[in-house]
């Protein structure tokens, strides 16, 4: 099978436009998550980490005067625009483009008409951004709940290694919106404080809004990372509940473990999902345990950008391979007291380890489960 790399990288979140940015206000603990008071997204006042209206429209009116696009849009070209013009690949029929997100442009809703309503759709989302770059294939939308972002790794992956494509640019991306507030809201599951994912006085997840984009190729040139094993398995448990065994989380991560051909114990940092809710940090602590993973070091991200939706598998793995680069463990940001029944290596401070092998995981509504491994290049 073709090796797979992962060259270029960037993200659009409220702690910066840039990976670099991001990078250091991580490293000084800074969180976007605020407490937020407007009414058109939420009648009460919560916590999400929401990007800056005013700068992100600036930051894109230096790349596109156009005003047709939408504000998650404008968040996805910018994300996407500086690794496709350093990567210098030509757009041409082996260069995929795959677009990952939950809820798109589901704020077009808000507008009765038909064109509001054609723009909700993902596939004409996926289209104006391919049409802005001038991508020549047909994009590939993957949308999965909560795993689509470290899905579109996978995807990418396999599309490569089947002969498809050389390359593959993936971007992903999800807005805080008052529908994503309100399902929330309808489910208890929003902390009423930052989230503080694994501790045992946390209340639920804090929203958050971003966008990850990665290149994903044949070529090592430049690259940062291989893609090594991954595996998707849906435990079909609940529409909304993870499984109490956390079956498909443990058979996804066994699965990825076997492609890779490494054992557990060779991996050195996991990049969890960590939502902070009670039955998701449980699922994750009780199937890392059945794996043996319970002492290799972890973190949760979620502290830093609250969920944000389709891309937090993407935007994670981003910072995760900033992790491996730097040989740095960041902090899972709001951890304190252990609050799951299996015992964890939640990373508590930032702290220097060597880095050879990560595990990236995510879970999602409906029984999905992602799990893949990256190897550093040396």
């Amino acid at each position: 099978m073709k090796e797979v790399f992962i060259t270029e990288t960037n993200c659009i979140t409220p702690l910066g436009f840039d990976v670099q940015s991001n990078v250091e206000a991580i490293l000084r603990g800074d969180s976007g998550i605020q407490l937020h008071e407007d009414a058109s997204l939420m009648p009460m006042p919560f916590y999400a980490s929401i990007i800056n209206y005013e700068k992100l429209n600036s930051a894109f009116e230096k790349i596109s005067t156009d005003t047709k696009y939408s504000r998650l849009e404008k968040m996805m070209i910018l994300a996407l625009e500086p690794i496709i013009k350093n990567s210098e690949i030509e757009l041409n029929s082996k260069t995929a483009f795959i677009l990952s997100t939950t809820k798109g442009n589901v704020t077009a809703l808000k507008k009765d008409s038909d064109d509001s309503f054609n723009n909700a759709h993902l596939d004409v989302l996926a289209k104006n951004i391919a049409d802005f770059f001038g991508f020549q294939t047909q994009p590939i939308v993957v949308s999965n709940a909560c795993v689509s972002g470290i899905l579109a790794i996978s995807v990418a992956k396999r599309l490569i290694q089947s002969e498809l494509y050389d390359n593959a640019f993936v971007i992903a991306g999800d807005e805080v919106s008052e529908f994503v507030l309100s399902g929330f809201n309808a489910f208890q599951a929003m902390s009423d404080l930052p989230c503080k994912p694994y501790s045992k006085n946390r209340t639920g997840v804090s929203l958050g809004e971003a966008t990850a984009a990665v290149l994903v190729s044949t070529d090592a040139t430049n690259a940062k990372i291989k893609v090594i094993g991954d595996s998707s398995i849906n435990d079909a448990n609940h529409i909304s509940g993870p499984s109490r065994t956390g079956e498909g989380l443990y058979r996804s991560i066994q699965n990825a473990l076997k492609e890779a051909q490494i054992e557990a114990d060779k991996l050195d940092y996991i990049s969890a999902h960590g939502t902070a809710t009670p039955f998701n940090d449980e699922m994750e602590a009780i199937a890392l345990n059945r794996l043996g993973l319970q002492n290799v070091p972890i973190n949760s991200l979620k502290g830093f950008y609250g969920h944000t939706l389709g891309a937090s598998g993407l935007l994670e793995t981003v910072m995760a391979i900033e992790s491996a680069t730097q040989n740095m463990l960041f902090e899972s940001k709001g951890f304190d007291e252990i609050g799951v029944s299996e015992s964890i290596n939640v990373i508590q401070k930032n702290d220097e380890k060597n880095i050879e092998f990560f595990l990236k995981t995510a879970s999602g509504f409906g029984g999905c489960n992602t799990a893949v491994i990256f190897e550093k290049i040396k």
